[in-house]
């Protein structure tokens, strides 16, 4: 897998963290998760920078923005209790059906 694969995989799980740590939070009123959430974007914002480096800033944010959706839709199902209707499903359905667009199709995709 190349390098700039790996950082992006790692900025968007510690978006993925921050995000959900930012509910647990509870609007900052709970310092623990709140540092989480400083600690865990700061991180997914500088690994996120590395992958720039190989890959233009609009695919690297298509597929980091909608993996992190599509990840914290299922945390907040599975943590939270959150539950989705079926055209948010759809919807999401139709993010992961742009992101694996761009990353077969796509020559700016960096493969």
């Amino acid at each position: 897998m190349p390098v700039h694969y790996f950082y992006l995989i790692i900025a968007v799980a510690a978006e993925t963290i921050g995000t959900t740590a930012l509910q647990a939070s509870q609007q900052f009123s709970r310092l623990g998760p709140s540092l989480i959430v400083l600690v865990a974007y700061a991180f997914s914002f500088y690994m996120m920078g590395l992958t720039l480096k190989y890959m233009p800033v609009g695919v690297v944010y298509a597929i980091w923005s909608g993996l992190g959706i599509l990840l914290i839709a299922v945390i907040a199902f599975i943590v939270f209790g959150q539950k989705l209707d079926l055209p948010a499903v759809i919807g999401m359905l139709l993010i992961m059906s742009g992101i694996i667009v761009i990353h077969l199709f796509s020559k700016t995709s960096g493969h």
